[in-house]
């Protein structure tokens, strides 16, 4: 039972007024009557904004419903847009503008790379993911399935001296694409040197350097014995580890032991999609990481191959430049914080009647007043370089909603005595009405904005939830080919462009999900940066550093020059509704597989969420291949059934027996986890359960589509006993 304490007006968890009281504010000369007071009245003054906003969404909705089900029969696309316009859901896009964002650091302005997402409740995954800046090459490398085992490169307890060759050439093959030589190639290097400020390259042959000798940018070591040598391209770093002595090294004529990627340059600390945070202790959970990350003093002890295991951020990293000053680069990823959105609420504080305050105002006023101590550098490390603060905002349904968040940031900027525009925002598009309004959106905040993005699966859950009554959409792995999927990837580089994103923010795309599977990474992610994306997620440290030589091989930059010139890609086709063109064409056995498909995904994650308060984990999908899940996937699979549902592509009794078979699949699939409950020992009375079956046989009235309320409803319900 949470216990409350009286605050201003407010009533407050204690755990959390405890935490900020003694943890977040002394540092600050912050005295708590004072912010309490203050928060009281952001949260009295805003909260009502928020909730006619969220009637606003309700009242769209229902007026796209009425006339998808009046115009079924003989729906006109171009009679559907007119009608998008007349109730407001699509507006006037308005005049040019490019955005004027200022002191934005170099990592989201200036480099393009990879970008993690990590769930803040988790530290040793915060750090991890934090630390992620630079990575082993080799590691990742021997690690993964880029190398193949075939050939005797097989991976074994003991070092595998066949495979690490393979891995050396890998890294032998990336310096001479991206670092190449006046003569001949690295892999006939014997020694590295610097001489006469600059690179020299021994080898049987003689001696060589760099084409651009530029490229090279620093040294630690001596000069004629360097233990690093500092490279540079595409704004990127590379580190030539060598050390003839170590076990590695010994194996290579140049003594080179590694190399080291400079890899997730930016990395979203996430409150909302990938944690279970229902309450005052579980928000604690969460904000205290964040405090720790921002202060640079956050450690997590935990055991790994049977060791105790401490794990602390990064230190900045230093070199010797060849002319002989220093060089600092930073040691950690720059974070973001990803907030809640404008729908949720939180017990964590009441107002008013005992109201439930509105989560994102909450995540905004806090996660910056901790964000404080990094701006007033009150730890030993630093985070932004230009005083800002980063924070990602989800889940915004058009202009009006971004123009809120805008408010709320201005709001929160004033009663914390911070400059205007200390905030900056990430607005991800990936809720429908944003899409189609894009350039609108990002006018309302022009002067804050660092970073929008696309993701298929929430994206396609609105897109489900939208549209819900105007037929049954097609299968889920056919959504993908459809006309507007394409259009929607394009529009969002082509706005984002557009509105001079170029130089001073991020244009990001989604994740791979499979962290297993990075040998077809590799294939397919280069496809990020030639669209012109300068960042994109991945779902690992490895994931990171292997991503990251895409930005070796594609000047994104260069891309976007390139891209301006083409024509936006079409908004009649991102209104294209993905329908099923013949749903009497689907067999039973396709009908099954889907339901098969969507039913397991939704138990998998379903199962650690409500059970374990798990919000992202890798997650054994039908074939068990692990994918990276988080509400996401929860979203457009649920919305699919009920879509199915409501047309009648399948029965009540049909998705109910799925589920229960299902349940059995994923029962199996956890059967290494002590701490797993099965849930088909008692379907009837499994919490978990339940709010699996509740997702899809509610999901027609769940706003938007979302499985948040659900979500937390349940696991509410199991944390009270």
């Amino acid at each position: 039972m949470t216990q409350y304490t009286s605050k201003s007006t407010l009533k407050v968890d204690q755990v959390l007024a405890q935490f900020i009281d003694q943890e977040v504010l002394p540092d600050l000369h912050i005295e708590p009557e004072q912010f309490w007071q203050t928060f009281a009245a952001v949260i009295e003054d805003l909260s009502p904004v928020n909730q006619q906003l969220l009637k606003k969404r309700k009242a769209l909705q229902a007026n796209i419903d009425q006339w998808l089900t009046e115009n079924r029969a003989d729906f006109s696309q171009s009679e559907y847009r007119v009608f998008l316009e007349q109730i407001g859901y699509l507006v006037e896009e308005g005049e040019a503008f490019t955005i004027d964002t200022e002191n934005v650091d170099d990592e989201i302005a200036l480099q393009a790379g990879p970008q993690l997402v990590v769930p803040t409740s988790n530290a040793r995954f915060a750090l991890n993911a934090t630390n992620a800046r630079w990575g082993s090459l080799y590691d990742a490398l021997y690690g993964t399935d880029v190398i193949a085992e075939t050939d005797g490169a097989e991976k074994t307890t003991a070092y595998n001296p066949i495979r690490g060759q393979k891995v050396i050439a890998y890294g032998r093959d990336l310096l001479d694409a991206h670092f190449p030589l006046q003569t001949g190639s690295h892999y006939q290097a014997t020694a590295y040197r610097i001489e006469d400020q600059q690179l020299m390259v021994e080898s049987a042959a003689g001696v060589t350097s760099l084409v651009d000798a530029s490229q090279c940018v620093g040294f630690n070591g001596e000069p004629d014995a360097p233990t690093q040598i500092l490279l540079k391209h595409h704004d990127l770093h590379v580190i030539i580890e060598i050390d003839a002595a170590s076990a590695i090294g010994k194996t290579d004529q140049a003594g080179v032991k590694d190399l080291t990627i400079e890899a997730a340059i930016t990395t979203i600390q996430d409150f909302e999609d990938s944690v279970a945070a229902v309450d005052g202790e579980d928000k604690v959970g969460v904000y205290r990481n964040w405090l720790g990350l921002m202060r640079g003093d956050l450690t997590d002890t935990f055991e790994k191959n049977g060791q105790p295991m401490t794990r602390v951020p990064a230190p900045d990293k230093t070199f010797q430049s060849l002319s002989g000053e220093t060089i600092t680069l930073h040691g950690r990823s720059l974070l973001f914080c990803r907030n809640v959105g404008h729908l949720m609420t939180n017990p964590a504080i009441l107002y008013g009647d005992d109201q439930e305050v509105p989560e994102g105002i909450m995540d905004a006023m806090i996660s910056v007043l901790i964000a404080m101590h990094d701006l007033r550098e009150l730890g030993p490390l630093k985070n932004s370089r230009t005083g800002s603060v980063y924070v990602v905002k989800p889940k915004m349904h058009g202009p009006e909603e971004v123009a809120f968040a805008n408010i709320l940031f201005n709001r929160v900027e004033d009663e914390l005595g911070l400059p205007r525009h200390t905030i900056k925002i990430g607005v991800m598009d990936e809720e429908r009405r944003t899409t189609v309004n894009l350039k609108a959106c990002i006018r309302e905040v022009k002067d804050r904005i660092v970073f929008i993005n696309t993701g298929f699966l929430d994206r396609t859950g609105d897109e489900i939830h939208t549209s819900m009554l105007l037929g049954p959409m097609t299968p889920k792995a056919e959504i993908k080919t459809m006309p507007w999927i394409k259009a929607y990837e394009n529009w969002n580089v082509d706005i984002g462009l557009e509105c001079g994103f170029t130089g001073k923010a991020q244009i990001g795309k989604g994740m791979w999900a499979m962290p297993d599977e990075m040998a077809k990474m590799m294939t397919a992610k280069i496809e990020h940066p030639e669209a012109g994306a300068n960042c994109a997620w991945v779902p690992s440290p490895n994931g990171a550093t292997l991503h990251a030589i895409h930005y070796h091989q594609i000047d994104v930059f260069e891309v976007q020059k390139t891209l301006q010139q083409r024509p936006r890609a079409d908004l009649n086709d991102i209104l294209t509704i993905p329908l099923c063109k013949d749903p009497s064409a689907l067999t039973e056995e396709q009908i099954q597989q889907e339901l098969d498909n969507n039913a397991q995904g939704i138990l998998g994650y379903v199962v650690r969420w409500i059970d374990q308060g798990v919000g992202c984990s890798k997650v054994p999908d039908i074939n068990n291949v692990g994918l990276m899940e988080d509400r996401a996937t929860l979203r457009i699979s649920s919305q699919h059934i009920c879509n199915w549902l409501e047309h009648n592509i399948c029965t009540e009794q049909q998705v109910k027996k799925t589920f229960a078979r299902m349940a059995q699949v994923v029962d199996q699939q956890n059967a290494h986890d002590q701490a797993y409950r099965n849930m088909s020992d008692d379907l009837k009375n499994n919490i978990a359960y339940q709010a699996a079956l509740d997702l899809v046989f509610k999901g027609k009235e769940q706003p938007s589509g979302y499985t948040e309320p659900l979500l937390h409803e349940f696991r509410l319900k199991l944390k009270t006993g």
